[in-house]
């Protein structure tokens, strides 16, 4: 009898042993990604069952692509701009080669970078020849005093440094040609700017939201713009405060939608500054400031994560194309508003 109570206690004495190894043991710190691709519009009534194959497919990509390095101890920055590469090198988005076209037929690139940790910043807008805009905008925080440059002077700041150049028709495709004609025809029948059909030329912006294991937040966004755009118009992807922002005080967001609306309501800064100083869900904020843009007669969508891996992929139009991926590799592709 007291051979076996005694290797009772003594069974006992390893698991209680083995069990307060493991809470001793470190748990590893929370990562993830979160990217979008545009939102509009988008119907599963109106997309085929290959091209839908082929938008979750380089969404999956992308996503794993800045897993990976953040899994293997990577920085949020370089997450952010390895998986916006991704899409920007995909036709399939308004972002890089794809790109939608201005009124004189080119295309015209914006994009922004922020780093959460230091609150330091760049972006380019209205950039014609540079492959991938978002290694420019992050090129401007790293290697200039300044936080946002433009046009030809982007153009040659990214050339001055030996980044990968292209000619303007690199970026333009049948796609995107038959859409300008198409809006450029309903704009001549003298239609509403507010048209549906117009409206939808605004769309398509890419972004990407990356929380690194040593916990610093990272975002950035990467766009052609609006199809048909005039006067070197320029929306909110490249606007920090409006289409991107990062804080690790608070929370990472990257926009898409109505670029003059989400400008007007500073979005992405004050979705932060709901998580910073009132301490709102991520969710919860997005979802508000949403709201602030439906009610001035705007639409859109916005990717967030927090320094404690939680992540909002809000919208108010009818899709937005999106992916999440956890620090345990849950993968999470939603593509429309019913998903």
């Amino acid at each position: 009898m007291m051979r076996i109570l005694f290797l009772f206690f003594a069974v006992l004495f390893i698991q209680c042993e083995s069990t307060q190894d493991k809470l001793k043991q470190p748990k590893e710190p929370p990562f993830g990604i979160v990217i979008h691709g545009g939102a509009g519009t988008i119907l599963k009534a109106n997309m085929t069952p290959e091209l839908e194959k082929e938008y979750r497919q380089v969404l999956a990509e992308a996503v794993a692509v800045g897993h990976g390095i953040l899994k293997a101890g990577g920085t949020s920055q370089e997450a952010v701009e390895k998986t916006i590469h991704v899409m920007e090198d995909s036709p399939l988005f308004n972002a890089g080669k794809g790109a939608v076209l201005t009124a004189e037929g080119h295309a015209s690139l914006d994009a922004s970078f922020m780093d959460g940790k230091t609150l330091n910043a760049g972006a380019i807008s209205g950039v014609q020849h540079i492959k991938n805009p978002i290694t420019t905008a992050i090129a401007v925080m790293e290697q200039s005093p300044h936080v946002m440059l433009s046009g030809k002077g982007a153009d040659a700041f990214a050339a001055s440094l030996g980044l990968d150049t292209v000619p303007n028709n690199y970026f333009i495709t049948e796609r995107r040609k038959n859409a300008l004609k198409r809006v450029q025809e309903r704009e001549a029948s003298e239609v509403s700017f507010y048209d549906p059909f117009i409206r939808d030329s605004k769309f398509g912006t890419v972004g990407c939201v990356a929380l690194d294991k040593a916990g610093n937040l990272a975002a950035g966004t990467s766009t052609g713009g609006m199809t048909n755009k005039k006067w070197d118009r320029i929306g909110d992807a490249p606007i920090i405060g409006a289409g991107t922002y990062a804080n690790n005080n608070s929370c990472g967001v990257s926009a898409t939608g109505w670029g003059e609306f989400f400008i007007r309501s500073v979005v992405a800064h004050d979705i932060a500054a709901l998580v910073e100083y009132k301490g709102v869900d991520i969710k919860t904020a997005a979802k508000t400031v949403l709201q602030k843009v439906a009610d001035l007669g705007g639409d859109g969508g916005v990717i967030v994560l927090d320094r404690k891996g939680n992540v909002a992929m809000e919208f108010n139009t009818q899709g937005m194309y999106r992916a999440h991926m956890d620090a345990q590799g849950n993968l999470t592709i939603k593509i429309y508003g019913d998903e």
